[in-house]
C-alpha cells in the first residue's frame, strides 16, 4: 500500500504536552502510514549539547531550518511539543494534539522522574490547553484534531489517527477538551497544583 498523504501541506504533526504519549504513539502510527518518522526533539538535540540539567537550549530558527533541510519527497511524521514552534502551516496537512487528564498526567510525570517543578509546569499547561492553543493558532482549527489518551494504549490512538488521516476527517468544529472543567474549585486546583508528594523537601 502506497504511502498516504494528508489533504494538505506534506507531513502529519503529532504534537502535545510531554507525557501525552507522542514518544510511543508516532513510531506506531508512522508505521500504519508507510511513512518515515521525525522527532523534532531528536533534531533538536542533533543541533546543541545539552546543559548540567540535560536540557537542550533550542534555537527555533535553526531548529526550523534542519527541518526543512531533512525534510524529503515523501510526507512525514513530524512529532514533537515544538511542533506549532518551528513547522511553517503549508507543511503539515494534519495535526493530531495528544490530550491526557491533567492529574493522570501528574502522576505519569512523576513516575518518570521529573522534577515537581517541570511537573507542574507541564500539567498546568496541559489544564488550560497551551499546546491546542499553539497548534489551532500556528496550523488552523481545520487541520487540528484531539485524541484522548488518558485511558487509551498507544497503538489504539495510532489506529485511531491514521484512520483519521485516510477518512479526511473533519476537525472538531470548535467542541475542544476543556480540561478546567473538572477542576472548578479552589480545593480541586490546589490539590492538583501541589508538589508530587516524590518531590524531595527543600532545605
Amino acid at each position: 500500500m502506497p504511502p498516504q498523504r494528508a489533504a494538505r501541506g506534506t507531513a502529519i504533526g503529532v504534537t502535545g504536552s510531554p507525557g501525552t504519549g507522542k514518544k510511543t504513539v508516532s513510531p506506531l502510527l508512522a508505521g500504519l502510514l508507510g511513512l518515515d518518522l521525525v522527532e523534532i526533539n531528536a533534531v533538536a538535540r542533533s543541533l546543541s549539547e545539552p546543559d548540567e540539567r540535560g536540557e537542550v537550549e533550542v534555537d527555533p530558527v535553526r531548529l526550523r531550518a534542519e527541518l526543512r533541510r531533512r525534510r524529503g519527497a515523501s510526507p512525514q511524521v513530524l512529532s514533537g511539543h515544538l511542533l506549532a514552534e518551528v513547522v511553517r502551516s503549508g507543511d503539515v496537512g494534519f495535526v493530531a494534539v495528544l490530550r491526557c487528564e491533567p492529574r493522570t498526567l501528574k502522576r505519569r510525570l512523576a513516575s518518570r522522574g521529573y522534577p515537581g517543578g517541570k511537573v507542574l509546569e507541564n500539567v498546568e499547561a496541559e489544564l488550560i490547553g497551551v499546546v491546542l492553543d499553539q497548534a489551532l493558532r500556528a496550523f488552523g482549527p481545520e487541520r487540528v484534531h484531539e485524541y484522548d489518551t488518558t485511558n487509551a494504549d498507544a497503538r489504539s490512538v495510532a489506529e485511531a489517527i491514521a484512520r483519521d488521516v485516510r477518512a479526511g476527517l473533519p476537525a472538531a468544529d470548535g467542541r475542544w477538551t476543556d480540561w478546567t472543567i473538572r477542576y472548578d474549585s479552589s480545593t480541586k486546583l490546589r490539590s492538583l497544583l501541589s508538589r508530587p508528594r516524590t518531590e524531595p523537601a527543600s532545605t
